[in-house]
């Protein structure tokens, strides 16, 4: 997809802040610090669009993008790791959930998970649950400049082994998936 346009729309840590929108909305989860801003800004050919942090657990609330004046990104907190005590964790956690439940324009998720781990208990929730919702799926082992060829093709059988979906090998450095990715989200606009 030639991108002629990628703003910030807003951010919302509740159903009330969501903009309101026709558009088809692609969501972006992940465990935190897998990179999901980063490749956002990748896969938009933006540097700073979307913030981005070393530090794990920088996105706290959804933050919405428009693309092209035809699509919605949503950027959602990652899971897995965050400074807050247990109450307002319970909070970035129900906010995610009443988002993938009750967003009625979201039309699929890119799951995000690091080639260099093996996914764990939260990642295959996470694939679980997108499974029994109908929630359409696209899966991408991030991080893939970080390992050999080879290693990136046997870690990306694990994965798809424990999550179930063949991943889209991405590399934010160099470019890697990209193509890839656009292909698989395009017909998610559509329906």
């Amino acid at each position: 997809m030639k991108i002629v346009s990628a703003g910030f729309v807003q951010t919302a840590l509740k159903k009330i802040g969501w903009p309101e929108s026709q558009l088809p909305e692609i969501a972006f989860a992940g465990r935190s610090n897998v990179g999901k801003s980063s490749l956002i800004n990748s896969l938009l050919n933006r540097k700073k669009l979307v913030k981005t942090s070393s530090s794990p657990g920088k996105t706290r609330a959804v933050n919405f993008f428009l693309i092209n004046q035809k699509l919605m990104f949503a950027d959602l907190p990652g899971y897995g790791f965050a400074h807050g005590d247990k109450r307002e964790v319970a909070g970035w956690k129900r906010m995610v959930e009443e988002y993938l439940t009750e967003r009625e324009s979201l039309k699929g998720l890119v799951h995000i998970v690091d080639i260099r781990r093996k996914p764990d208990e939260l990642e295959e929730m996470m694939a679980e649950w997108s499974e029994q919702s109908g929630l359409r799926r696209i899966l991408i082992a991030n991080k893939c400049d970080k390992l050999s060829k080879s290693a990136c093709l046997r870690s990306a059988k694990i994965i798809e082994e424990k999550l179930g979906v063949k991943p889209i090998l991405y590399s934010v450095l160099k470019g890697t998936g990209k193509k890839e990715l656009w292909s698989a989200i395009t017909p998610l606009l559509t329906d």
